[in-house]
């Protein structure tokens, strides 16, 4: 291709005991790069595989002619969202691709489609699958969805892009990135999802500590991200804290129509008051968490999606 894009490209791959398509699906990275960009690097993050795929990926290496390409091998397994946010954080390209998975159920073409959406104004543009999302993803992104703020619906992605200017904001925003997505969809940028029609009948399967990790991580999203678990706690108080009332007025009927047994109605009666103060205070430390959440972790001073000059 003799006109090839300008703009620095950085591919960035999770690896995690991917022996039996990393081959192929580097290959097809490279040859994407190589085509399309005058230059380019990929990272591959090795999630603590114990398998061939490193081995793989530096057979792979040895054919590459003019795209750089480096391993980050990290010390013991962190999952996705860590893994990946170590390889953006060594990327220096002016766009970046983010790969979090190496399933080839879409035509190559998708990779430049999504560049060619980001130059039309969008930072962060995102490729998802026409298939059916398991009920497992489902559930968690209407969950999601709904507890959360944001106007952007949340999707089963296979990879994406990034322009600089997202990962500079979200720099700023956070050190830390426990669920990428939600960060880049709460960044205030420009953001769109393109479908792409899927290629074969390739799923991804995760073993233990995949599973493990991705359940952790959907708690711990809806907790951080969402409202969920401030709207479950202070529907909990409410309804322990009108349960307690409710014993309050109920003993006191009782001690005015009826004879309970001595010591009944006060012991009841400080129990009922007792916890209508414990829930009571909890649904103020609830609050309090919520605050703290918000100001600390999901803190950022202003959000804007893009300045326009209207004169020189």
């Amino acid at each position: 291709m003799s006109n090839k894009e300008k703009n620095f490209a950085s591919a960035v791959i999770y690896v995690h005991n991917t022996e039996d398509r990393i081959e192929e699906f580097l290959r097809t990275i490279v040859n994407e790069m190589e085509n399309n960009f005058e230059h380019s690097e990929i990272i591959c993050v090795n999630d603590c595989s114990d398998d061939n795929s490193l081995s793989l990926i530096r057979k792979t290496s040895k054919a590459v002619k003019s795209t750089s390409i480096s391993v980050v091998n990290m010390s013991y397994f962190h999952g996705l969202e860590f893994a990946m946010n170590a390889g953006v954080d060594l990327a220096i390209g002016d766009f970046v691709f983010e790969f979090d998975n190496t399933i080839l159920d879409y035509d190559k073409s998708e990779i430049m489609n999504i560049y060619y959406k980001a130059l039309e104004g969008y930072d962060i543009v995102s490729a998802s699958p026409e298939r059916k999302e398991r009920f497992s993803s489902r559930a968690f992104y209407k969950v999601f969805d709904h507890f959360s703020k944001l106007d952007y619906t949340m999707h089963t992605e296979s990879f994406r892009i990034l322009s600089r200017r997202v990962i500079n904001r979200i720099t700023s925003m956070n050190k830390t990135v426990p669920y990428r997505k939600a960060i880049y969809a709460n960044s205030g940028l420009k953001t769109t999802t393109l479908f792409y029609t899927v290629h074969g009948d390739r799923k991804n399967s995760f073993d233990k500590s995949e599973r493990k990790y991705r359940s952790g991580l959907a708690v711990d999203s809806l907790i951080l991200f969402t409202d969920f678990g401030y709207s479950f706690a202070l529907s909990m108080t409410t309804l322990m804290m009108l349960i307690s009332l409710f014993m309050i007025i109920y003993t006191v009927v009782i001690y005015l129509k009826a004879q309970p047994v001595a010591g009944w109605t006060t012991t009841i009666l400080f129990l009922s008051v007792a916890f209508l103060g414990l829930f009571g205070i909890l649904a103020i430390i609830i609050k309090y968490l919520q605050l703290n959440l918000d100001l600390v972790f999901r803190r950022k001073h202003y959000s804007f999606e893009s300045i326009e000059k209207l004169t020189k």
